[in-house]
């Protein structure tokens, strides 16, 4: 979820060249999400690419529907992603995002995000496919690891939430002197609640999604 304007990031991570977009409430993998890069030149920039990564060596791009998530414990060495997470980190921003607890036969959505409401870091990597026709299709995913003390009672994973300190390390340091940043984030600035069962119709996109059902969870 980022309800977040460029303008806004543009100031927080102190960016370069912003694309513009408009604020999401519901952001179903498979469609364009902003992320941030490091150009060639050095620039932090902000483009919108497909959320679900497709390797540049694939020759069927539908591979991005089922790669959403990369796993951080074995995300340097699975095939799709270990030359991405060497070479293309980039960094996903977000006001929160949702994750389902099974409660019963139910699943539950709940929203979890920052307690100061400033943006989230998520850590990412992105690709660069090239169409048949020349066109190109860049893609990213999120890098996700185990649950921290606010999300264990929610679900066993979470995405990996990188601290302002390590970002200009996460985009241009070798891959493994960054492999110690992904883990889970820490507990005490976070908060999450339960939400409306809403956020699994992709077509409904309001600031609704994210009151609270009843009382937050906090560390």
């Amino acid at each position: 979820m980022l309800k977040q304007m460029p303008a806004k990031l543009k100031e927080h991570f102190d960016l370069d060249e912003v694309a513009d977009f408009g604020p999401h409430y519901n952001i179903p993998p498979g469609t364009d999400i902003p992320v941030i890069r490091q150009s060639p030149e050095g620039k932090w920039v902000l483009h919108l690419l497909r959320w679900g990564l497709v390797p540049h060596w694939v020759k069927d791009p539908s591979i991005g529907n089922k790669l959403n998530n990369a796993r951080g414990e074995t995300v340097a060495e699975k095939p799709s992603f270990r030359d991405a997470f060497k070479r293309r980190r980039c960094i996903i921003p977000a006001d929160g995002f949702y994750e389902w607890k099974t409660e019963g036969r139910v699943k539950q959505p709940y929203y979890i995000s920052l307690k100061s409401g400033e943006p989230l870091a998520m850590g990412g990597i992105w690709e660069s496919w090239r169409r048949p026709d020349g066109e190109i299709l860049r893609t990213a995913c999120i890098i996700t690891t185990g649950p921290n003390e606010v999300m264990t009672p929610i679900h066993d994973r979470m995405p990996v939430i990188l601290r302002p300190e390590d970002w200009q390390a996460w985009l241009n340091a070798p891959a493994d002197e960054v492999q110690g940043m992904v883990g889970p984030y820490d507990a005490e600035p976070m908060q999450a609640w339960p939400v409306s069962r809403r956020v699994s119709k992709t077509v409904d996109d309001d600031a609704g999604l994210i009151e609270p059902a009843s009382s937050p969870i906090e560390s």
